[in-house]
């Protein structure tokens, strides 16, 4: 059956079909109505927590019982969260953890305009990027699976225009998801120096099996049209960069951190001209800098707002 959602919607479905049980979230705009929406299935405990920083423990808490969990917060929300996910970027996961983070750009209803992916690459944590409604509620479930492969909390990042736009959304059955045993493993739940120096290891190590997957998994995908121009993009800027460019050669990131630097330098070999279309902050174009590459970006469009098919 298909059904017209928003996409905060489409991830609160996307939570309930992966077979969560465990929801919890702060309140905050464009965030909120994920966990609404989770709370119409009676199959997921849900709750709003005093602040993000408590959302977050329940969730982790959850998560190392063995129950895939998620956790709903605006941007600045991260801040206030950021103790226990750096902390739980270390000790890794039993059953998913997944962090739903809303960015505001055009401060619709916020103080700043923080990128979360800056935040998610300092925790050393995977990011996903939906850029419509489908794609809220099918990267919401590839979330866990990719939480529980790497053993690592994923966080999955939305903005105003995808969390508040309406899209068609495919709905499938729930998945029979069992909770895990858990296992008291003291080395890898309690960050105490000497446990936490092996954890770190372990993270890095994390990384570089990541890196691998994002070159390699159809959420990044390669979409060719005319080589003239290649635009290297993610989220709702995929969106207008298709409606501003037509029929040109895109780079379509659904995991914006690590980012698949094979098939960057694939693409990128085969365009005349790159652009890297992108709100907020040069992420993806400071990354491609650093690989050598020449690419048109934020000396043409700014890190300020949102962006639209026209100012494109």
């Amino acid at each position: 059956m298909k059904k017209l959602m928003l996409g905060n919607e489409a991830i609160a479905r996307g939570v309930y079909e992966a077979g969560a049980t465990v929801a919890t979230a702060y309140p905050g705009t464009p965030s909120t109505e994920i966990t609404e929406n989770i709370a119409k299935y009676d199959e997921i405990y849900s709750e709003w927590a005093p602040n993000e920083k408590v959302a977050l423990e329940v969730a982790i808490g959850a998560s190392v019982a063995g129950a895939r969990a998620v956790c709903a917060m605006k941007h600045v929300g991260l801040n206030v969260a950021a103790d226990p996910l750096f902390t739980a970027s270390y000790t890794g996961v039993n059953g998913g953890l997944v962090l739903f983070v809303a960015d505001d750009p055009g401060m619709h209803s916020s103080q700043n305009e923080q990128d979360t992916r800056i935040m998610a690459r300092g925790a050393k944590v995977p990011v996903l990027e939906p850029s419509d409604s489908s794609e809220c509620k099918e990267f919401a479930k590839a979330a866990f699976r990719i939480s529980e492969e790497f053993d690592t909390p994923v966080i999955v990042r939305l903005t105003t225009r995808v969390a508040h736009s309406q899209g068609i959304v495919e709905l499938s059955d729930k998945e029979d998801y069992r909770i895990k045993p858990y296992v008291k493993d003291p080395v890898k739940y309690v960050m105490m120096p000497a446990m936490a120096r092996k954890r770190h290891l372990a993270v890095e190590e994390r990384m570089a099996r990541l890196r691998e997957y994002a070159d390699n998994s159809p959420i990044n995908r390669i979409e060719w049209g005319d080589k003239k121009i290649g635009v290297i993009t993610s989220g709702i800027s995929y969106q207008y960069s298709r409606e501003a460019f037509g029929d040109v050669s895109y780079l379509k990131l659904g995991m914006v951190h690590p980012l698949p630097e094979k098939l960057i330098r694939e693409f990128a070999g085969q365009v005349e001209t790159l652009y890297v279309i992108e709100e907020l902050e040069p992420f993806i174009e400071n990354q491609c800098l650093k690989m050598g590459l020449k690419v048109i970006g934020k000396e043409l469009l700014p890190v300020t707002g949102e962006y639209s098919a026209a100012l494109i």
